[in-house]
């Protein structure tokens, strides 16, 4: 169910304390991906996995299922998808070999983290360090978890203020792309920095 969003809604009729129907409209993800939802009642099973499909469980404990419009699903509910919570983001900051500097497709990608944060009302951030296999453990978890100390401390200069920030480093324990001990690979150099 990653990949969309639904809807469950209780009819008007709940609000008049008459017995309603539970409805669940299985909307499209931001990336247009839809997954299924599986609604399971004593009188059977039915499954969704369209987008705007519906089922709704009657009285009688059957599922009927149907389908809504883009427009129908933005009238009914457009108040409650409004008042979602933004969907986390992560962002993923690599370095050059043995240092705490960016790559230069880095830099682009801090300043995209940068103006992100700015629009979240109550931002949390969690920053962790990563190495490759290049050095010691030792070694590596000590350079994880100061590059990840220094895009915190970046993303301070630049004028972030979460409301919560965690830092952490991994080192090598963690590969994006596993290796062999002593193999140089740039995509496992990195700080993933994930917003919420």
């Amino acid at each position: 169910m990653d990949a969309a969003i639904v809807v469950i809604a209780i009819g008007l009729a709940a609000l008049l304390h008459q017995p309603a129907a539970d409805k669940v409209v299985l909307l499209p993800g931001p990336d247009g991906a839809v997954g299924r939802v599986v609604i399971s009642t004593p009188q059977g099973e039915q499954e969704i996995s369209h987008a705007y499909q519906s089922a709704a469980v009657q009285q009688n404990g059957r599922v009927q299922t149907g389908s809504e419009s883009a427009d129908s699903v933005a009238a009914r509910y457009g108040a409650l998808l409004q008042a979602q919570p933004r969907r986390p983001a992560s962002y993923l900051l690599y370095f050059n070999t043995g240092s705490d500097e960016l790559t230069a497709e880095s830099q682009t990608t801090l300043v995209a983290l940068q103006q992100d944060v700015a629009t979240r009302p109550v931002p949390e951030i969690l920053v962790i360090g990563h190495t490759d296999r290049v050095g010691s453990a030792d070694a590596n978890e000590a350079l994880s978890l100061q590059r990840a100390q220094m895009i915190a401390a970046l993303l301070g200069q630049l004028g972030v203020q979460p409301k919560s920030l965690e830092v952490t480093g991994r080192g090598e324990r963690d590969l994006l792309l596993p290796t062999a001990d002593d193999v140089d690979e740039p995509r496992n150099r990195r700080v993933e920095v994930s917003v919420r």
